[in-house]
């Protein structure tokens, strides 16, 4: 099934003069000629990233975003609206965070993390800076001294509160910090 957010390897179904239909088997989308590398083929197989376009449909690209569904990033807010707001996610189209989505109204140039996850009414990709809820130190997925992806989300007294592997929180202690951290900063720590 082809999924909204996320990385997929579909098959080239057919070219046409506006690019390649790709498949999953059941189901096409597109990939637009700018996004089209040389010498594509039908039958041969190719990794996309899969979005909706402004018209709600269902369309892929060879452009890498700046974060999946499941992940929480640092993203610039570059427009906003009464709805929400938009962010630069590395794609032709903004990540939009409605405002029900946001802890305080966001602003234009600033940075913000969010989780991106698909919105269960609209079936969307949209961002979210109220993920704590999915943050959990239940039933850890992560080992002592295994390497581990650690993004800085608050200063404290005691060190920097830090987001691992997009689900789980801890502290990086002042004396085991090298350096000054940034909110949003992602780093590999263990």
């Amino acid at each position: 099934m082809i999924e909204a957010g996320k990385y997929q390897v579909l098959k080239v179904a057919r070219l046409v003069d506006f690019g390649a239909y790709l498949t999953d088997g059941s189901s096409d989308v597109l990939l637009p000629l700018r996004f089209m590398p040389a010498g594509l083929e039908v039958d041969q197989e190719i990794e996309v990233f899969v979005y909706h376009d402004s018209d709600n449909r269902l369309i892929s690209t060879t452009q890498n975003p700046n974060g999946i569904v499941g992940e929480i990033v640092l993203l610039p807010v570059v427009e906003t609206t009464q709805q929400g707001a938009f962010m630069d996610w590395g794609l032709m189209k903004d990540l939009f965070v409605p405002k029900s989505q946001q802890v305080a109204r966001m602003q234009k140039g600033s940075a913000y993390l969010v989780m991106i996850y698909v919105d269960e009414q609209t079936g969307r990709v949209a961002g979210t800076e109220k993920f704590h809820h999915h943050l959990s130190n239940e039933g850890l997925s992560v080992k002592e001294l295994e390497p581990v992806r650690m993004t800085i989300w608050q200063k404290t007294d005691i060190g920097y509160k830090v987001i691992i592997n997009h689900r789980h929180t801890g502290v990086l202690h002042f004396n085991e910090a090298f350096r000054e951290y940034e909110y949003g900063e992602q780093f590999t720590g263990f």
